[in-house]
């Protein structure tokens, strides 16, 4: 497949709306389009042609020499006039396949993304551990992307991110924004990590916080006075909770759970629902703020849960479950009551 027929599929499928686009050897490309997945094309890529689109989207020279050996590989890559993508090269039944997720060049907003004036003011935090989670495709990348902008926009300060691969491009604005890529520009994210903490920073962002070593790392940075923004692949704050705890060695178990209590400024978990009208799909979120009670429920195992009757009755403080966003949502008229009892439901399995 030519170069020019392969950006212009691509071209197609961003100008319809599609947040994911799928190639893979005996496939037809395949865009995600309002959360569906739908064909683009009638003809089916050969091997050949999978292969050379995975090596077009590969920019290190160093990477794309080795393609041959890669089994699972990250990087991102841009269009002109289109946008940038998050690239996943991968293979199955001894062909490669590639998943690309859109990144539009315009930055999202906490409030393009109709998301709650509270993030803004756990951006604005001078310090603590603020942890944005959700499963694949439940947008932690935008909102994240937009509390950076948020502190880019309102504060003098310096933001240092390790992501993998750099998704949002940040220029300085009234902030200073370092953004380093894992295996670009550094070795590991515990590594980058460990440097940062000497780069002046007085914002950390970490896009993907599951080594043990780096949850060390980054409360540590918390609590020597800075703001780390991490994200994990949890659907909620109760999961998200317990593979912190689960990452502590076990013989610091106790003394661990005290340093996350104090070091936690708040979770923030993501889910995506389909809109009530258009194709923009809607966020519902959980939040946690470590509130006096919440940290003292965290310093014991056993209060792990009572966590869903505190965001309940924690207004107040900033604090919902996914159950009260939904209803809030389906009550102002952009998501349907049909979507809010189906997540309503699932919530209860849970």
């Amino acid at each position: 497949m030519a170069g020019a027929s392969m950006e212009k599929i691509i071209k197609t499928a961003v100008d319809r709306g599609a947040s994911d686009l799928h190639i893979k050897a005996g496939d037809v490309f395949r865009a995600r389009i309002n959360g569906q997945l739908v064909p683009l094309t009638k003809q089916r890529l050969t091997p050949d042609q999978t292969r050379t689109i995975a090596s077009r989207l590969i920019t290190s020279e160093r990477d794309r020499a080795r393609l041959e050996e890669l089994r699972d590989f990250d990087c991102s890559w841009g269009m002109a006039g289109v946008g940038r993508f998050r690239v996943n090269i991968l293979r199955q039944r001894s062909s490669y396949m590639v998943v690309m997720r859109v990144l539009p060049f315009t930055l999202p907003t906490l409030e393009s993304m109709h998301l709650p004036e509270s993030l803004g003011g756990l951006a604005e935090s001078p310090s603590g551990l603020v942890l944005v989670t959700g499963v694949s495709g439940s947008g932690k990348s935008s909102t994240v992307a937009a509390m950076l902008h948020h502190i880019n926009q309102k504060q003098s300060r310096h933001i240092v991110t390790i992501e993998d691969p750099i998704e949002f491009l940040h220029r300085d604005l009234n902030s200073s924004v370092t953004q380093r890529e894992v295996g670009v520009d550094t070795e590991s994210v515990t590594v980058g990590l460990h440097s940062a903490r000497r780069q002046d920073p007085d914002v950390i962002f970490v896009s993907d916080l599951t080594d043990p070593e780096a949850v060390d790392t980054a409360i540590k940075a918390a609590e020597t006075g800075h703001l780390v923004i991490a994200e994990l692949p949890t659907p909620d704050v109760v999961t998200t909770i317990r593979q912190v705890f689960a990452t502590l060695p076990r013989e610091e178990l106790d003394i661990g759970r005290v340093r996350f209590s104090e070091a936690l400024r708040a979770i923030v978990s993501l889910q995506l629902l389909p809109p009530k009208t258009g194709t923009e799909r809607v966020p519902a979120l959980e939040i946690l703020v470590a509130s006096p009670a919440v940290r003292d429920a965290l310093k014991e195992p056993v209060n792990i849960e009572s966590l869903r009757g505190v965001m309940q009755k924690g207004g107040a403080d900033g604090m919902t479950t996914f159950t009260q966003s939904v209803k809030e949502l389906a009550s102002a008229g952009r998501i349907t009551a049909e979507t809010a009892k189906a997540m309503s439901r699932e919530a209860r399995r849970n």
